[in-house]
């Protein structure tokens, strides 16, 4: 693969897509993990939606902490996207 391939995302198919993990349905909320590679370590991340009629909102939630494996990244975003639902409610789109 060229170095501009590899630059511009160009060539991997579908062994370079991550898999999209499954909602989590929490308090009218979904959550999807989508923790974040960084080197050999994984940044907390997780997508928080709520449809509002026909709208679906979407709030990214992204934490500084990072760890050792994609698992363990995925259920600690997912407690942490809890912890910000039950603070702020439909003010997270807000």
């Amino acid at each position: 693969m060229s170095l501009f391939s590899k630059l511009f995302g160009g060539g991997g198919g579908e062994k370079s897509a991550p898999k999209e993990a499954e909602a989590i349905e929490y308090e009218g909320f979904r959550i999807i993990p989508t923790p974040m590679k960084e080197g050999s370590q994984f940044r907390l991340s997780a997508r928080i939606e709520k449809d509002f009629g026909d709208d679906t909102k979407t709030h990214q939630v992204i934490r500084a902490d990072v760890l050792g494996d994609a698992d363990t990244a995925s259920e600690i975003a997912i407690a942490k996207a809890k912890q910000v639902i039950d603070e702020l409610g439909d003010r997270l789109f807000g």
